[in-house]
C-alpha cells in the first residue's frame, strides 16, 4: 500500500441500511478519506476495537444494538475513548439527542443528512490539515 494511502484518515459508517451507507461512503470517498462499514451495533463496536477509525459517524437506530448502546460501550474502551462519534438518526426530537449525547456522542446529525453538514463536521473533527504524526522507531527517529 502507497504511504499516502497509509496516511488516510478512516471512517466507520455505521447504518443497517445499504443505500444510506453507500451514500456515506461515496461522499467520505470523494473528500479523501478511507471507509469502513458496520451494520449493526455489534458490529459497530468489534470494527472500532480493530480499525481504531478518526471518526465513527453512528446509525441510531440499528439491529442487535442500537447506536445509543453501542456508543456507551465504544466509550467505556480505553483506547477508543478520544474518536469522535457522531449521531445519524431520523428521530430529530430533543429527547433523542439529549439520549445521544449522554451516551457519549460528540455531535447528532438527524437525516436526511445534509451534505454541507458533513462537510462542516468533517473539519470539524477531522481538520485538513491535522495530518497523522509519523510513526517513530525505537531510537526516536521517523520510521520511513
Amino acid at each position: 500500500m502507497p504511504e499516502s494511502d497509509l496516511a488516510k484518515r478512516t471512517v466507520l459508517v455505521v447504518d443497517d441500511y445499504d443505500d444510506n451507507r453507500l451514500m456515506l461512503k461515496k461522499i467520505l470517498q470523494k473528500r479523501g478519506f478511507m471507509v469502513i462499514e458496520a451494520v449493526n451495533g455489534e458490529e459497530a463496536i468489534a470494527t472500532a476495537q480493530r480499525d481504531h477509525p478518526d471518526l465513527i459517524l453512528m446509525d441510531i437506530n440499528l439491529p442487535l444494538l442500537d447506536g445509543f448502546i453501542a456508543t456507551r460501550y465504544i466509550r467505556q474502551q480505553q483506547e477508543l475513548v478520544n474518536i469522535p462519534i457522531v449521531a445519524i438518526t431520523a428521530y430529530g426530537s430533543k429527547k433523542s439527542r439529549e439520549v445521544a449525547m449522554a451516551a457519549g456522542c460528540n455531535e447528532y446529525l438527524e437525516k436526511p443528512i445534509d451534505f454541507a453538514q458533513i462537510d462542516l463536521l468533517l473539519e470539524r473533527f477531522l481538520p485538513k490539515d491535522q495530518t497523522p504524526a509519523p510513526a517513530k522507531s525505537t531510537n526516536g527517529t521517523p520510521e520511513h
